[in-house]
């Protein structure tokens, strides 16, 4: 199939490897870029003790540009969504490192079973504010240090002329809400016609697919879990 990956350029070059693996044709259409600020994340480790959440690899990015000014903090317990994002906090040298296999709803639960005190949880923006919502019900006091922001990137209209030459993709995969607004805000969607109602709409979570336009519903599908093994497992159905 045809694939549309609509996630950053630095994450899709690995999915569009893991896509050709699996048969496939990935087509590449960045729609947000992050602007990192390690100078955030930095003060907010400096300042707070005790666990650290994540929601997204991003933020681990974030953290791997610290360099040795990281190695303080690597054995505070740190909590995660996906186990994608927990492997790259492995590799940046945590030691201990749980993660869920939900949304931010299922990492609160998780924290609060593990009664970790303090919890500083680096964040983007813009993002849902599931884990924090969940963790106010649960009485768990945390601070938010935003340490990048997904801005929009503008793609080249030749890049989209290209991609959209040989007609629409086959499916769409879809990682954020804020993309997944993004793409169907976009000119070329807009101006397709019925032939966009013929590709599959795969997205990484309930959150994700809120955001597909109520007329193309009948075309998501939606990860059994928030991480791109399951994402990419729905290209495997029929």
């Amino acid at each position: 199939m045809r694939v549309l990956v609509t996630r950053p350029a630095h994450s899709a070059t690995r999915t569009a490897q893991r896509l050709r693996d699996m048969g496939h044709e990935p087509l590449l259409l960045p729609l947000r870029q992050p602007l990192h600020d390690s100078a955030a994340a930095l003060a907010a480790l400096a300042t707070t003790s005790g666990a650290i959440a994540v929601t997204s690899a991003e933020a681990i990015r974030v953290l791997s540009a610290l360099g040795e000014q990281l190695r303080p903090h690597l054995a505070r317990p740190l909590f995660a969504v996906g186990e994608t994002t927990a492997e790259e906090a492995r590799s940046l040298g945590f030691r201990s490192v749980a993660s869920s296999q939900g949304n931010g709803r299922d990492l609160a639960d998780l924290i609060a079973a593990e009664k970790p005190g303090t919890l500083l949880y680096l964040a983007g923006t813009p993002r849902a504010e599931t884990l924090e919502g969940r963790l106010r019900e649960l009485g768990i006091h945390f601070s938010v240090a935003e340490c990048y922001r997904m801005q929009p990137a503008v793609p080249d209209p030749a890049e989209i002329d290209a991609i959209f030459a040989n007609g629409y993709p086959d499916a769409i995969l879809f990682y954020s809400r804020q993309t997944a607004v993004d793409f169907f805000r976009m000119p070329e969607f807009l101006s397709a016609g019925p032939e966009h109602s013929r590709s599959r709409l795969l997205c990484l979570s309930e959150a994700v697919a809120q955001a597909i336009p109520t007329a193309l519903k009948k075309s998501v599908e939606i990860s059994p879990m928030a991480d791109e093994k399951s994402l990419l497992s729905l290209l495997r159905r029929l």
